[in-house]
């Protein structure tokens, strides 16, 4: 299974909803544990000009990050009116499952009119060795006019303390960085609520998957 399930076991969704939502879970009072890696899981490493130093507490195999990329970056998020959808998948075919909850997302916004106003992001609300529960969504400048129906609904962006981290490279790859994200709360004994999101800085519906650049928001106690 993906190394993401080191933070994710008991996650629940940072959203505020009209209607019913999943409850947030028991915040866990330690940082995630390392997991094992995912079985046959593959990392593909896309092709860089130079190799920079890994930063603080990453393994050798996310060395393609720019120098300049945050690892660990205290922030603040502030929350953004959005529409999103529920979904599950397999960690077989995540990558899939969450651009084709993308598409159903784009296409209503289009059809309503309604001005996109941040990156696309997702919150994984449980996980299993097998599958994941999530959230995709889309931060907009102001809420619908008309309120969605079905499997779109409307809430508020999760907001709140957390740490900023980098990906580069294929969505498998994230198992890399989350290994790195779990060693670098474990070093800096810091506490982490069961949460964590994904922001995709470049378009999953047109990038490569193997092109992709990801911040990942871990909220922090």
């Amino acid at each position: 299974m993906f190394l993401r399930l080191a933070l994710c076991i008991g996650i629940a969704a940072a959203v505020t909803v009209a209607g019913p939502h999943p409850s947030r879970a028991q915040q866990s009072q330690t940082p995630p544990p390392a997991p094992a890696t995912k079985p046959d899981a593959t990392t593909p490493t896309p092709a860089a000009p130079a190799t920079p130093a890994p930063a603080p507490g990453a393994p050798a195999t996310t060395a393609t990050a720019e120098p300049s990329d945050p690892f660990g970056e205290d922030t603040s998020l502030t929350g953004k009116p959005m529409v999103y959808m529920k979904g599950t998948g397999t960690w077989d075919a995540a990558f899939e499952t969450i651009t084709k909850a993308f598409k159903k997302l784009r296409g209503f916004a289009d059809k309503e009119n309604l001005k996109v106003d941040g990156m696309p992001i997702t919150v994984f609300t449980s996980t299993d060795d097998t599958g994941f529960s999530f959230e995709a969504a889309l931060p907009l400048a102001e809420p619908p006019k008309n309120p969605p129906r079905g499997e779109i609904a409307v809430g508020t962006s999760p907001q709140g303390h957390a740490l900023k981290f980098v990906h580069r490279g294929s969505y498998d790859g994230l198992d890399n960085t989350y290994e790195a994200i779990t060693n670098f709360l474990d070093e800096k004994r810091l506490e982490a609520k069961d949460m964590f999101i994904e922001q995709y800085v470049t378009d999953p519906l047109t990038t490569n998957e193997e092109n992709l650049v990801v911040n990942v928001f871990v909220m922090i106690k």
